[in-house]
């Protein structure tokens, strides 16, 4: 437990460095972009030079870089972040009020694809060479290549549109009175489909590191040593091999965060889920910065705080890395 505290206080302390330059980069890198919230506020509904000068000011677009930047990193160390244009609400209320909704979304696609990718890894992996491994490490390349978007509108298709299965999109029914496990039971078949669409990408690439991984595994001597004692191939696989291909999988779930979060915003579009992944895609539309800045620094924090659990984790199943790290 104490190299798992020694190891949180490094990564957070590196985690405030990464958080400012992800604030900077952003903010440099969207003030390169053409046009502001205001063009994009004239071009949909009008006005003349008198508004646009009004507007710039009201907006603070009137104001030089360096000062934006500086004004909105001390409003970050108060944790302000600003006003929406497109909203006229504070971003914190408008972020907070998508977040739970990606969270779950993001939580139930990760929990599906680790969960199902790796007992289907597992299950390829206890008989190399065999017809089910074979089978399944060319079904999960082929479902790797799949588009998520394109994977999504052919589910929706199938399962909404032909079978009328399940919903089409949104996150529960419209103007739904429901409460208590009723609502929670309409979120959940709501989700169906964008959870698969999401899911069954990192699902075939949990699936093929973990199968790799126990090939790794069968041939090292600790394997070796526990057939030669006579022990169960069942115990073997459960107990040697998987326990040892789990370790990379653990790993990859960090990394994959960000790209989960990512792919979100796509499926989110698809499926018409609110949350940040379609409220980004409105920002960029509205060109309100501040509140693209503020979604982009909470996904930050989002995959910072996963990134670190992954490493506890790691640390706790592999005591040589938290020893590494703890003597550092």
């Amino acid at each position: 437990m104490n190299r798992a505290l020694i190891l949180l206080r490094r990564r957070l302390v590196g985690s405030v460095f990464v958080l400012l330059i992800v604030v900077i980069g952003t903010f440099l890198l969207l003030e390169l972009a053409p046009g502001d919230a205001v063009d994009a506020y004239i071009v949909s509904t009008g006005g003349d030079a008198g508004m646009i000068e009004l507007l710039r000011h009201r907006w603070g677009l009137d104001q030089s870089e360096l000062t934006r930047l500086a004004n909105y990193l001390w409003a970050l160390l108060h944790l302000d972040l600003g006003q929406s244009v497109t909203f006229s609400r504070p971003i914190r209320d408008v972020i907070l009020e998508r977040l739970p909704t990606t969270l779950i979304l993001m939580g139930s696609a990760t929990a599906f694809s680790f969960g199902l990718g790796s007992a289907l890894g597992i299950y390829a992996g206890a008989r190399p060479g065999s017809f089910r491994d074979r089978f399944l490490s060319v079904g999960s390349l082929a479902l790797y290549a799949v588009p998520g978007f394109w994977l999504g509108l052919v589910l929706i298709v199938i399962f909404a549109v032909d079978l009328r299965w399940l919903p089409i999109g949104g996150i529960e029914s419209i103007a739904s009175t429901k409460t208590g496990l009723a609502r929670a039971t309409d979120i959940a078949t709501h989700l169906v489909l964008p959870v698969s669409a999401l899911g069954f990408i990192y699902l075939a690439l949990y699936l093929r590191m973990m199968r790799a991984g126990m090939a790794e595994a069968w041939r090292q001597d600790f394997v070796l040593a526990a057939r030669a004692r006579g022990i169960s191939r069942r115990r073997i696989v459960l107990t040697h091999v998987a326990r040892n291909a789990l370790l990379p999988l653990v790993t990859m779930l960090g990394l994959q965060s960000a790209q989960m979060l990512g792919g979100s915003v796509v499926i989110e579009s698809v499926f018409a889920v609110p949350g940040l992944g379609r409220l980004a895609q409105e920002a960029v539309a509205a060109r309100d910065t501040p509140l693209l800045l503020g979604i982009i620094l909470v996904s930050a924090v989002l995959v910072i705080l996963i990134n670190l659990l992954v490493d506890i984790a790691y640390a706790l199943l592999d005591p040589r890395v938290g020893a590494s790290e703890a003597g550092a």
